[in-house]
């Protein structure tokens, strides 16, 4: 999730929907797009310098594993997916959306502008599911899991993702990773007690990047390995 930066301009609400885990709204901010879910700022178009450097350090973890499937936990505002579909290297990319509202912004509404050539991708194929549950069904296996529905393992935006960062949540993650896949999960600020929980369920080579903020503690990307 990136942060808000303010403007001076009123916000303008461009389409409200009632979606399966509540209220849903885009609007415009001045010069920025911004998706709020049941009141609660979730992300914005200011920037995206977090979402291109999850994919990265994902992409860097699998050293030169050739054409490589990603799924992406979360839509959002598209940053992830672009910066996935701009690198050749990345065989395909699944994107797990929850909300079908921000689905269709970005197919036909306001955030196509961000998307549009990432969905066009042969490479690309847009999951509308929970990924909490995805994950515990899927039979598809990934060589990385990019996760960015959460503020982080202890800031989440709905009560029912709070499980993915517990050990089971964790489990099911490691069971739809290839041997020696990556799991990358962005966060606002790091969280010790997740590399603890990561390592005591198995995955090796645990660590975290620091992403450099304006201000304040640094955005982090906890890493982790599915052994091989």
């Amino acid at each position: 999730m990136t942060a808000s930066y303010e403007t001076p301009e009123t916000p303008v609400v461009l389409d409200r929907r009632e979606g399966p885990y509540g209220e849903v709204v885009l609007r415009r901010h001045g010069p920025l797009l911004q998706i709020i879910a049941n009141g609660c700022f979730l992300m914005d178009t200011s920037d995206g310098h977090s979402e291109r450097l999850l994919v990265d350090a994902a992409l860097r973890a699998l050293d030169d594993r050739p054409r490589p499937h990603v799924l992406i936990g979360g839509l959002g505002v598209g940053f992830s997916l672009a910066h996935a579909a701009a690198q050749e290297r990345w065989g395909r990319i699944t994107v797990v959306e929850r909300e079908p509202a921000i689905i269709d912004w970005h197919r036909a509404g306001p955030l196509a502008r961000l998307t549009s050539a990432a969905l066009a991708d042969p490479r690309t194929d847009i999951v509308e599911a929970d990924l909490v549950g995805y994950v515990n069904e899927t039979s598809a296996t990934f060589d990385a899991l990019c996760l960015d529905i959460d503020n982080g393992p202890g800031w989440t935006v709905t009560e029912g993702n709070r499980g993915l960062y517990e050990p089971s949540g964790l489990a099911s993650c490691a069971r739809v990773l290839r041997p020696g896949g990556v799991l990358a999960v962005w966060s606002a600020k790091p969280s010790p007690e997740f590399e603890g929980t990561l390592q005591n369920v198995g995955f090796q080579q645990v660590r975290t990047e620091e992403i450099p903020v304006a201000r304040g503690v640094p955005d982090v990307v906890h890493l982790a390995v599915r052994p091989g």
